[in-house]
């Protein structure tokens, strides 16, 4: 007489093994899934960081354009850009108050978060170049990017945004810069 086996004896823990296969893929793609969360919160601050840099350019040309006599007055140099810590407290003439204004929005002063200024860009810059055609300037606003890609070639803040040794930001590779030039028409 033969005895029948029923397949209950045969497949022994072989549900378990599907489960922890099943709990390894998962796993993997739960980590997948973290990484990509984390790119995406990088890319966001650079992104807001950006829009910032270019709401604070336009503001700046349109201070600009608005005192077109007094034009030339707003020069900074790319060497010594307006750095948002180290502000001008003059507010004695149009000039000095749109400076100061600048500087501390591009320190954050617009928002504020534990009694610290949180509303611009990371170590916000900015520079108003005089161009050699005499009646153009270049207004450009610099900040510290969160990775390093190529360096930008405009000078405003140039070897102020270098990592510490050995930091994937050497070389100005972290540095972010937006311009934009204003044309200053003589008016008859």
């Amino acid at each position: 007489m033969t005895r029948l086996t029923s397949p209950l004896h045969t497949q022994r823990g072989t549900s378990l093994l599907e489960v922890l296969v099943t709990i390894i893929i998962l796993a993997i793609g739960l980590l997948g899934l973290a990484g990509l969360q984390a790119r995406l919160q990088a890319s966001e601050m650079e992104a807001y960081q950006r829009a910032q840099a270019l709401i604070l350019l336009n503001d700046m040309a349109s201070r600009i354009t608005a005192n077109r006599p007094n034009a030339a007055s707003y020069e900074t140099g790319s060497d010594s850009p307006l750095d948002g810590a180290d502000c001008p407290t003059s507010t004695a003439t149009r000039q000095q108050d749109d400076a100061s204004t600048w500087c501390n929005a591009l320190g954050g002063a617009a928002e504020t978060m534990g009694g610290g200024n949180v509303g611009a860009m990371v170590g916000g810059r900015g520079c108003v170049e005089a161009l050699p055609d005499g009646s153009s300037y270049l207004v450009t606003v610099a900040w510290q990017g969160l990775s390093p890609v190529s360096a930008p070639a405009p000078a405003c803040g140039k070897n102020l945004y270098n990592g510490a040794a050995g930091s994937t930001c050497a070389g100005d590779l972290c540095r972010r810069v937006l311009t934009t030039i204003v044309r200053i028409g003589k008016l008859k």
